[in-house]
């Protein structure tokens, strides 16, 4: 889970990025370390997340996908994540088709899934790091704030 080196230091998220397109993972694992997140790991698609998922002690904070994908689309991939019960939070990211982000932002929700926010690709880091504001806020809240 989250990780905080002192007290007065906020709490940097464990993240998972899920996208197809190598590039996009590398831009958005660059913004990460820029935002002061180190514990990123990445996955090509939506099947290869959730082996990643089955072999992790703990779930990641949060996770970033992309919604269009070969393998599993988005609103397939939300309706796996629900099923296994996930509980971090997810942002979701579409350079394609703005419905599809709409429609697996509506299973997310539906699944009982946090969901930070819904993007239109390219990730811009302003609206990264207004996400990860959002999703420090919440954990300060407690974990009765997060499913």
């Amino acid at each position: 889970m989250s990780q905080t080196t002192s007290a007065s230091v906020a709490p940097t998220p464990t993240v998972l990025v899920v996208d197809d397109d190598d590039f996009s993972r590398e831009v958005i694992g660059e913004m990460l370390k820029v935002q002061g997140v180190t514990d990123v790991s990445c996955a090509g698609s939506a099947n290869e997340a959730l082996n990643i998922l089955s072999g992790m002690n703990s779930t990641p904070d949060v996770m970033i996908c992309d919604v269009f994908m070969p393998d599993m689309d988005g609103i397939e991939f939300m309706g796996a994540l629900a099923d296994r019960h996930y509980t971090g939070a997810v942002v979701l990211v579409s350079g394609v088709d703005v419905q599809m982000l709409s429609l697996a932002s509506d299973i997310a929700a539906g699944g009982g899934i946090l969901l930070l926010g819904t993007f239109t690709k390219p990730l811009r880091p302003d609206a990264l790091s207004a996400m990860l504001a959002k999703w420090r806020g919440l954990s300060a809240s407690g974990p009765a704030q997060i499913p």
